[in-house]
């Protein structure tokens, strides 16, 4: 038998031993990694399905919003909360329950919506968007101190030019005055020249300006 021979004869022996000791562990790390990928696969799908039942649900939310059934739209927002909290369009409704509560001037209704909003949203966008909202709520409340709080847990850099309006609203109610105009300063310099609440900001500033002579 030459050397190579042998070394490959070697070499053959060497890698059967290895998979002697190693080949159960090499075939459950291979049946390990299919089961993993099949999962994957399976979760995948069932999120798919899960997400599709939470939108055709919202859509059938926004329908009844819209014709005026209010069992129908609570019962759909209630199914939302309780079987689907995992999905933008809980969040989404709950919102929606709190826009339709604070139109029948029902703060007290609309903060508590708001609140399971902001406890079960994950996107920065949709939490942003739904601390203003409950800012306002605060606000319109008589609660201005509140409502700064919740401007300030807002993620850095959403809905600047809408957040600093609200804030000098409420630094008005306040009595904060410079403050107030700094904050309408800040909304105005964020939005673009052809904005049309440009032009309901400067009216702001503007009353400022007068209340400040006023009282001068």
């Amino acid at each position: 038998m030459s050397f190579d021979s042998y070394d490959d004869y070697e070499q053959g022996e060497r890698i059967q031993q290895w998979l002697r000791q190693n080949g159960v562990s090499i075939i459950v790390g291979i049946v390990l990694g299919l089961l993993l990928i099949f999962g994957y696969q399976k979760w995948k799908s069932h999120r798919a399905d899960h997400d599709a039942e939470a939108a055709t649900l919202y859509e059938q939310v926004q329908v009844a919003l819209a014709t005026n059934k209010a069992a129908d739209a609570d019962a759909g927002i209630d199914r939302l909360q309780t079987q689907f909290t995992d999905t933008t369009y809980a969040v989404f409704a709950s919102a929606d329950r709190a826009r339709v509560a604070a139109e029948a001037n029902q703060l007290d209704k609309a903060q508590v919506a708001l609140d399971w909003a902001q406890a079960h949203a994950t996107d920065d966008a949709v939490k942003g968007l739904v601390q203003l909202r409950a800012a306002q709520v605060r606000l319109a409340a008589g609660h201005a101190d509140q409502a700064l709080s919740t401007l300030d847990t807002m993620p850095k850099g959403a809905y600047i030019s809408l957040a600093q309006e609200l804030r000098g609203d409420a630094l008005v109610k306040l009595g904060r005055i410079d403050e107030a105009r700094k904050a309408y300063q800040a909304a105005i310099a964020s939005m673009d020249d052809s904005a049309p609440q440009r032009g309901v900001v400067k009216l702001k500033i503007d009353d400022l300006a007068v209340a400040g002579k006023q009282g001068a």
